[in-house]
């Protein structure tokens, strides 16, 4: 079933020339649905103050991140901060969490960086552990990395049954559990290697998603229908000359222009040539929740004309 668009920003610290309230505001007047933050420990702003300041100065705009990184928070205090955070905006939080991929934050801050079958196995507790919380009943849980003895969840969100969840991820095993778990399932590139680099850059192509959609879609079961799919936009160019930015890409990339044009990652052309992108984009693979970034590329104050051609249709 076709979804309607909708479109994110994503931000790290304010759009230049801004403050970060104005920057939220400025994102809602340019008609996004959502303001998000990626979850790392270097080059942005803390990502629960400026959520809950955002939520403060919008009125229609939901906030949220992309994604939490599950490691670097117990999900007690997890579900706390996400429960109050509804509560600031009056409901307008998306819950997105993922198992965490980047090494440096690891290595960084002194964290052990386990392999993903194990971070994955945390994440799958914690947000059972999450829910658990909201219902704001007394609960116990015993599993393999975490332990909850009568705590009592407060506050319960603003929601009832909690925020919509997004869980974010690249690699098969972990879109089987956004299949299941999710009710917004974010794709992006296989991070195994916990880097942006040549690995992830392949498996940001075209084919690597016509794989991942397909394993989604299998996974789902009678869930996919309610299921919305979210790609992030690395990259995006609002430009007049499509042909030479393609071509710097494809050179950096090592690869054709025809495939670069494809990859969901990037977003290159006139506002007009985009919408097509986008319409051609949900259509093969139901891609209908873009979220863009506002340091991503160029041209991004003509954004605005894709998002009046294409959100709610």
């Amino acid at each position: 079933m076709t979804k309607p668009f909708r479109f994110g920003l994503q931000l790290h610290s304010p759009i230049e020339g801004m403050t970060w309230a104005d920057s939220a505001r400025y994102a809602e007047n340019q008609g996004f649905d959502s303001i998000l933050m990626p979850d790392h420990f270097h080059h942005q702003f803390g990502i629960f103050t400026s959520l809950a300041a955002a939520a403060a100065v919008t009125t229609q705009l939901k906030v949220g991140a992309l994604v939490f990184g599950n490691d670097y928070r117990h999900p007690v205090m997890l579900a706390k901060e996400v429960a109050t955070l509804d509560h600031i905006s009056e409901g307008r939080v998306e819950f997105g969490i993922g198992a965490g991929w980047m090494r440096t934050d690891y290595e960084q801050s002194g964290m052990t960086y386990d392999r993903p079958g194990i971070r994955i196995e945390r994440m799958v507790e914690s947000l059972e552990v999450i829910k658990r919380c909201w219902t704001g009943e007394a609960f116990d849980y015993e599993g393999e990395h975490y332990s909850i003895d009568g705590y009592e969840g407060y506050p319960k969100p603003f929601t009832p049954g909690g925020p919509k969840i997004i869980i974010g991820g690249g690699g098969p095993r972990m879109l089987r559990v956004a299949a299941r778990y999710a009710d917004i399932v974010g794709m992006t590139a296989n991070l195994r290697a916990g880097e942006v680099g040549v690995d992830a850059i392949a498996d940001s192509m075209s084919a690597a998603y016509d794989a991942k959609v397909a394993g989604v879609r299998e996974a789902a079961g009678d869930r996919l229908d309610d299921l919305e799919f979210n790609s992030l936009t690395m990259s995006t160019s609002i430009t007049d000359d499509s042909a030479g930015t393609l071509a710097l890409f494809a050179d950096l990339f090592s690869n054709t222009v025809e495939e670069v044009s494809q990859s969901p990652a990037l977003l290159v052309g006139s506002p007009a040539q985009i919408s097509e992108t986008l319409q051609q984009r949900r259509e093969r693979w139901g891609f209908n929740y873009v979220v863009v970034q506002q340091d991503g590329g160029q041209g991004m104050e003509r954004f605005n004309e894709v998002i009046a051609t294409l959100a709610g249709t």
